[in-house]
């Protein structure tokens, strides 16, 4: 009986050996998960930093593409605002033109009635060159002194 007990003695302490192996191989691989999950841990609060990040510069992204989409508004309005200036230019531009014309034919009727009045002494005046200024015609003609008679009536 002796011998079994030692034999069970041996066994006894080859399984606390086997056991003590195996707890430290535990300790070993929990101390291994602790960082890993430690480190799990870090990545996490990482990946969370980013998202925030992440975040703030869609925000970001979202009042640039806001104040864009307000200019670009802006200049469609300024182009519109353009466009109707350029289309009043242009009517303006056309009653110009067409005040011109009308101050032309008055102008062309003008001398001819002028060049229908003759001075007193029965000379016919002469007509006014449209390259002449106004004044240089002025002090080069006669003046008369009693007035003008219109040729018409003359007959």
């Amino acid at each position: 009986m002796a011998s079994e007990v030692r034999s069970l003695a041996g066994r006894s302490a080859q399984a606390a050996k086997e056991i003590k192996t195996l707890i430290g191989a535990s300790v070993l691989k929990v101390d291994a998960g602790t960082q890993q999950v430690a480190a799990t841990g870090q990545s996490v609060s990482e990946i969370v930093n980013q998202v925030q990040r992440v975040t703030d510069l869609i925000a970001e992204i979202s009042a640039a593409s806001h104040e864009q989409s307000e200019g670009i508004t802006q200049v469609g309005e300024a182009a519109q605002q353009l466009d109707q200036v350029t289309q009043q230019n242009a009517a303006l531009v056309e009653q110009s033109a067409a005040a011109a014309a009308s101050l032309k034919n008055q102008a062309s009727d003008l001398s001819a009635l002028v060049r229908g009045f003759v001075l007193e002494t029965g000379a016919v005046h002469a007509p006014i060159e449209p390259s002449q200024s106004t004044a240089a015609t002025v002090s080069r003609r006669p003046q008369p002194k009693l007035g003008l008679q219109h040729a018409s009536r003359q007959g």
